[in-house]
């Protein structure tokens, strides 16, 4: 028996914070969670990419309590996508995002046949947008 419930966040280290930022909200449209800053230069911020929290880390920010070597474009994530896979590449394409795979059979971690698609952000992090099959 385990007591986790699920991954509260994720958290990726940039080379430029608010270029970053802009990326993630011109495609998905987030929400300012959390800024910690050091005067008036933000360090890490946090935002909501619909449900899930994304903790994004400036690099060289000096914070500690992070990974033993925070490299910038070392994560591999995926969104869960409410619509179709479809409309993940619609959104995509209308942003002007290259696909780098997909749409490929996948599934879920509750166990659901799905599709993905394949994408990076700035800092070359693969990001994946994967929808459950109706």
């Amino acid at each position: 028996m385990t007591g986790i419930m699920g991954i509260d966040h994720v958290a990726i280290t940039v080379a430029d914070l608010d270029a970053s930022c802009a990326f993630y909200d011109r495609l998905f449209g987030t929400r300012v969670a959390a800024e910690y800053s050091s005067g008036a230069t933000v360090l890490v911020r946090q935002i909501m990419v619909g449900a899930a929290l994304l903790s994004i880390h400036q690099q060289g920010n000096g914070v500690s309590l992070v990974a033993r070597n925070p490299t910038v474009g070392a994560a591999d994530v995926c969104f869960r996508w409410r619509g179709t896979i479809a409309t993940a590449m619609a959104r995509l394409e209308e942003c002007k995002v290259p696909i780098v795979e997909g749409p490929s059979p996948r599934r879920t971690a509750d166990d659901r046949p799905s599709q993905s698609v394949y994408f990076r952000d700035p800092d070359g992090n693969l990001l994946e947008l994967m929808a459950a099959d109706p």
